[in-house]
């Protein structure tokens, strides 16, 4: 009898474990899309939690006074594509125009991006200051 429970415990631990490593690796394994990518999906997108890469188009930051959204364009560097985005945050330091951004949030039906995660792309080569 002993060894019946034991085998039942056994099971269950594995089963909960089993599940717990499942829903942890469905929640962080997102899609990576490109601008191009996104726009492609159309309708299909909307409210989804997705990420995508691009660069921050020039002239198009736009942030009036702290505490307000960050609004930019990103752009795709195959087709050119733009996207708007909105994002109220913390704004890593890294940030700049013309630099590569990677965003996690959801497109709304207006076709504006809400981003509620924004990283910015270490550079490839650091230019000392002269």
């Amino acid at each position: 009898f002993k060894q019946k429970k034991f085998l039942i415990g056994g099971i269950i631990i594995i089963f909960a474990l089993g599940f717990l490593g499942y829903t942890s690796l469905v929640g962080a394994s997102i899609y990576y899309y490109t601008v191009g990518e996104l726009l492609e999906q159309g309708r299909s997108v909307y409210g989804e939690n997705v990420r995508v890469n691009g660069k921050v188009a020039p002239g198009s930051v736009e942030k009036r006074s702290a505490g307000s959204a960050l609004r930019f364009d990103i752009i795709d560097d195959e087709g050119g594509e733009s996207l708007s985005v909105v994002f109220q945050g913390v704004v890593p330091d890294t940030f700049n125009v013309d630099s590569e951004v990677v965003i996690e949030g959801s497109l709304n039906s207006g076709g504006i991006f809400e981003a509620n995660i924004l990283m910015a792309t270490c550079p490839s080569k650091y230019v000392p200051v002269s």
